[in-house]
């Protein structure tokens, strides 16, 4: 769901060129970012993931290995023998699965010559075609007789060969004869809205469908090829399907971005006028997931479609959408006293912007239940020596693989009392069947068990740190009063809250620093500080700076370094109040540093700040003279109102630098830079907040943690998340 540099985007920058860049260039590993300017960005993050082992298969009673009633040894003769037991025979069902592909936009994206192809170059395989390639394959023998897209197909609706790379995908399944509904997210479509507010800007009414690349690459007549399709309505953005599996027929309504009240009106008529069929309602956005990662949070905009679309409709049994990073299943009653089983699934947050992860619904008309696996196609076809911690070919975790239990005729009766069980030709669960297929021959990598801190001292101390800033051990709720100092572990370095009002900065008090006892669950530290009350637009911000004469201010960390932080961005954070607002900064104008040639001069030389889109921000002026143009690593959005480790990896030899977001690599790094910039030894560094053209600006909106500086490539193991060598 998330946004990069396009020509859709609607954010607020505050200048013109404050926008992600376009033409951040990966390698096969990271991208050299020549980061033109800040400009709006795509979203990841990263979230890690559990998986187990699959389930048994249990060998026919009386069976041997290959299945044969095995051969026994010479017995005592018995008065009467009895006969041997015939071998068991497993009772059939009915059964059918759905195919599901949350948000592509990644894949579609860095699998483009314009950002290296980095799929390809580094693994081998890209994970868009491999999930439907997967389809393709195994679609015969796990009866799926339909795909559902949820929409988000590309990242940057202006980027042909993103399209391109759509096409191809899709292309597999129309090859294979395969059906599916597709939809478009909000990358999909141009003059998107800004994630500040929920619901906001235009839907389907608002758009010209035929400058729309979309309904170019996936229009009306496209779709009209499979054997499904049922129709579209006038703006062309949303479409039905009827498919049929066990002798029973099924209507997929897939609803695109922001549907206005006509196109409510047409997928209304379209319910009526199929007045037997069971509808799932499969659409972008609708459900969303709670800030503790599982839990179901519903959407003003879902809450629309329910009102005026699902609660009076009582074919509607069952709704998909993505958008919303994570996974989680809410189950509601509608006006009829039957059960909606809503669910969201988005992964584009996890390691390499999905992994290839997505899902089979099965239907067991049988035994009653629907059952769902989250799986990656793709993570089995990657060169073991590319694996890591974070490739799970199967999640196990509750909200990623669960059964729904639903008497399928009782819950239709309503509007179709003929609907059966159908024709019982399935040999077993076609769920254990697909886990079984994704790891055979296949084991997940070992994964490192993170544990949280025995007390305040278990982390890894390690060699080089320039600078550890631990923000507890006030009053919670008390504030910092300006002057108040934050200790350097080291000593060397400690922080002040500045005098209020400085440097253009207005309205500023005593009680926008405060203390807290919220933190990181990884954190060995007992606390945090809680900034309140910023806003961009007042100016008002408080923050803390080193002292001038502080050592870390000549530091230029030529021979690599690494820098880490706990931070949570408030609930409250919208773009229009809190864009771009900086956890750490160095002061100056970076358009003063000798040679420099990039964008947004008036900014700092280094940049650790969070976009219009929410996506974590690392931008930094090399310290090499002649290579006097900002560099710049971007996670995708990072999840308000939620905590997050964020580690940004200079190597000393490369100079490659790599971000970190809760322990996975995003996918946009930058290449070659070597050290910071920095405009004097006097400069000050600044924690929680920056400066634009020498005045004070952006001061974060949120939590902050712990901060560390050290003048070494870390590993994971030296994280502040790791604990202390026993």
């Amino acid at each position: 769901m998330s946004v990069s540099d396009d020509p859709r985007g609607t954010s607020t920058p505050r200048t013109s060129s404050q926008i992600s860049p376009a033409a951040d260039s990966n390698t096969a590993s990271t991208v050299a970012s020549n980061a033109p300017a800040r400009r709006q960005m795509l979203k990841l993050g990263a979230s890690l993931l559990t998986v187990g082992g699959s389930s048994a298969l249990l060998a026919a009673c009386g069976g041997g290995g290959n299945g044969t009633t095995p051969v026994l040894g010479p017995l005592p003769v018995p008065a009467a023998p009895a006969p041997a037991p015939a071998p068991a025979v497993a009772a059939k069902i009915s059964s059918f699965a759905l195919a599901v592909m949350p948000d592509t936009q990644f894949y579609a994206r860095y699998a483009t010559a314009a950002e290296s192809d980095q799929y390809d170059n580094r693994f081998g395989s890209a994970p868009f075609a491999a999930q439907t390639k997967w389809i393709a394959a195994n679609a015969r023998a796990l009866n799926i007789p339909f795909t559902i897209h949820l929409g988000d197909v590309v990242d940057q609706v202006g980027k042909p060969d993103q399209w391109k790379v759509a096409d191809a995908a899709m292309k597999v399944l129309e090859d294979a004869k395969l059906p599916y509904s597709v939809l478009a997210g909000n990358h999909d479509v141009l003059n998107d809205v800004d994630y500040g507010a929920d619901p906001v800007g235009g839907t389907d009414a608002d758009r010209i469908s035929a400058n729309e690349p979309y309904i170019q690459w996936f229009g009306a007549e496209r779709a009209k090829k499979q054997a499904t399709f049922g129709g579209r309505d006038p703006s062309g953005f949303h479409e039905y399907h009827v498919f049929e599996a066990q002798g029973q027929k099924f209507m997929v309504l897939s609803l695109s971005w922001r549907i206005s009240t006509a196109g409510i009106a047409w997928a209304r008529q379209v319910i009526a006028q199929n007045p037997t069929l069971p509808v799932i309602l499969s659409n972008h956005q609708l459900l969303n997931i709670d800030p503790d990662g599982t839990s179901p949070l519903e959407t003003d905009y879902g809450k629309m479609l329910w009102e005026k679309l699902i609660r009076d409709n009582d074919q509607i049994f069952m709704t998909l959408n993505g958008h919303h990073h994570g996974a989680a299943h809410l189950t509601k009653t509608n006006d009829f006293g039957h059960k909606v089983e809503e669910m969201v699934v988005d992964y584009q947050m996890a390691y390499q912007g999905g992994n290839g992860l997505m899902r089979l619904y099965e239907f067991d008309l049988t035994n009653k239940q629907i059952r769902v696996l989250s799986f990656s196609p793709w993570v089995p076809q990657k060169p073991a020596n590319t694996l890591n911690s974070f490739d799970q070919a199967v999640l196990t975790t509750p909200n990623e693989a669960f059964v729904i239990d639903m008497d399928f005729a009782q819950r239709f009766a309503g509007f179709n009392k003929s609907f059966g069980t159908g024709s019982a030709t399935i040999d077993s669960s076609l769920v254990d069947q697909a886990r079984a297929m994704i790891l055979a021959n296949y084991k997940d990598p070992a994964t490192i068990e993170q544990r949280a801190a025995a007390d305040s001292e278990d982390y890894p101390k390690v060699a080089n740190t320039l600078a550890h800033w631990r923000f507890f051990g006030g009053a919670v709720n008390q504030p910092l009063l300006p002057g108040a100092v934050v200790a350097d572990v080291t000593g060397n370095n400690p922080l002040h809250r500045d005098t209020l009002d400085q440097g253009g900065v207005a309205g500023a008090a005593d009680g926008d620093i405060v203390w807290s006892d919220d933190r990181h669950h990884l954190s060995a530290a007992p606390g945090s500080v809680r900034f309140l009350n910023t806003n961009k637009n007042t100016p008002r911000l408080s923050y803390f700076l080193t002292d001038a004469a502080a050592p870390i201010n000549a530091q230029t960390l030529g021979s690599g370094y690494t820098v880490e932080a706990f931070v949570k961005i408030d609930k409250s954070w919208t773009s229009g109040n809190q864009a771009w607002m900086n956890i750490m900064t160095r002061d100056g104008r970076r358009g003063d540093l000798a040679g420099y040639t990039g964008g947004d001069p008036e900014a700092p030389p280094m940049l650790f700040a969070i976009s219009s889109l929410r996506e974590v921000q690392w931008e930094v002026v090399p310290e090499q003279a002649g290579n006097r143009s900002a560099k710049t690593n971007w996670s995708g959005e990072v999840l308000a109102d939620r905590w997050v480790h964020i580690a940004l990896v200079n190597d000393p030899v490369s100079h490659d630098t790599t971000m970190y977001v809760e322990g996975a690599p995003v996918l946009r790094n930058a290449a070659a830079v070597p050290g910071l910039a920095t405009l004097s030894a006097a400069s000050p560094w600044v924690v929680g907040g920056g400066s634009w053209n020498g005045d004070r600006a952006d001061g974060f909106f949120g939590n902050i943690g712990e901060v560390r500086v050290v003048a070494a490539a870390l590993t994971p193991a030296q994280w502040l998340t790791a604990r202390k060598p026993a």
